[in-house]
């Protein structure tokens, strides 16, 4: 953007240069911008990340394959089992085995509602950090619902650490599906509120709409994927374009704007909303009985009462807790459609119990290598609200 130089007798304008973030509330806790300003415009945008300093990769490469699990639980935390979904998909694919049906099942239902409750603390920033707080309750209200079927089922209310190689740990809690079938309506009546109260309320459209468009050529040149590429226009779904689990036989929309701006991201997410309950609905309709686990002693821990009372099986719990799962030799690349997009894990085994390499495609690091454009031009104001409809988590960003 070109600064006019002075007149006569007017003061020179020089930009100046603010520091927003690491330490600022708004930025999420670890996000640095340097802004150069032009009054209250942004002229340009430096965006570094970084700061949380994960480690992920590198701590999976110290442990075995299946007690990696916790790891991915905190990479984006706001819907971990999709994250325990895509890494066990990711090991399977190198063993060369399948989960059984039922517990394939399982991971499309409980990730789907992961899927709500990550779309649900979405608009639960954007709207707060707009200053609408009534409507960041009404979210919250309905994710704790949803976390008490979580909770119910895996015994923990935030990191699962639930799916297992080759199936789930457990299966669902006594009235689970009756309890989550009568939910599902209280939830999607919470989304129909923040619906009418947000989608035309004159301040939220005026703060929205038009500011950090993005074309679907230049958020497919950025790799993105997930909701903010579907804001843009382009109708890539992982569970559609390369299904998995069970995804083919469950029918859904994809849900895509036309602008590219901050709208239609918001608006694509209050849709996804309701795609996944009618997800679950179908999955849970569909639920066959059966094992949640594969009969391989190679991969499963076998059970207890026979780890106590036999030296075989006692000895086949040792060497899978001490040595770990042992993949043949080779290298994948699995990817899941996560909260954010494309969550992907490439991993190579040299056949021991212990990854050599793990390296993982997180959806919104792509997403923050555009923020700096998308902010450019805009106001100091339309920092934020654009930084959340990219759904930055730090976790997954700083791996």
């Amino acid at each position: 953007m070109e600064i006019k130089p002075p007149q006569d007798g007017e003061l020179p304008i020089e930009p100046s240069q603010l520091n927003m973030g690491p330490s600022h509330p708004a930025m999420h806790g670890n996000i640095h911008m340097k802004l150069t300003l032009d009054g209250e415009r942004v002229r340009d945008a430096e965006v570094n990340i970084g700061y949380l300093h994960r480690g992920f990769e590198k701590e999976c490469e110290a442990h075995c394959w299946q007690q990696i699990f916790p790891y991915t639980d905190r990479l984006n935390y706001v819907s971990p089992m999709l994250n325990n979904v895509g890494w066990a998909l990711a090991v399977e694919k190198l063993l060369g085995v399948t989960a059984p049906p039922r517990a394939q099942y399982l991971r499309v239902v409980l990730g789907e509602i992961a899927r709500i409750c990550d779309h649900l603390t979405y608009l639960a920033a954007q709207v707060m950090e707009m200053g609408a707080f009534t409507p960041y309750f009404y979210c919250m209200k309905a994710r704790d619902w949803l976390w008490d079927g979580l909770e119910a089922t895996t015994g923990a209310r935030l990191t699962h650490a639930y799916v297992r190689i080759g199936g789930m740990a457990w299966d669902l809690p006594p009235g689970f599906k009756e309890k989550t079938l009568e939910l599902l309506p209280r939830v999607l009546g919470v989304v129909d509120e923040i619906d009418a109260l947000m989608t035309r309320n004159r301040i939220f459209l005026d703060r929205m709409e038009g500011i950090a468009v993005i074309s679907g050529a230049e958020a497919v040149g950025y790799g993105w994927t997930g909701p903010c590429l579907r804001g843009s226009g382009v109708a890539y779904d992982v569970r559609k374009a390369a299904p998995y689990l069970v995804y083919d036989k469950l029918d859904f929309e994809i849900p895509i704007g036309k602008n590219g701006d901050n709208l239609d991201r918001y608006l694509v997410r209050l849709e996804e909303i309701r795609q996944s309950a009618r997800i679950i609905e179908q999955a849970l309709a569909q639920l066959p009985e059966g094992p949640i686990l594969i009969d391989d002693t190679r991969v499963v821990l076998p059970a207890k009462a026979a780890t106590y009372n036999t030296i075989e099986e006692m000895i086949n719990h040792f060497k899978l807790v001490i040595d770990g799962i042992r993949p043949p030799k080779g290298e994948v690349y699995s990817y899941t459609e996560a909260g954010n997009g494309e969550l992907g894990f490439y991993i190579v085994s040299d056949g021991t119990g212990r990854p050599v390499k793990v390296r993982c495609r997180p959806p919104c690091f792509m997403g923050m290598a555009a923020l700096g454009k998308l902010i450019k031009g805009t106001l100091i104001a339309d920092i934020i609200p654009t930084f959340d409809t990219i759904n930055m988590i730090g976790g997954e960003c700083d791996r």
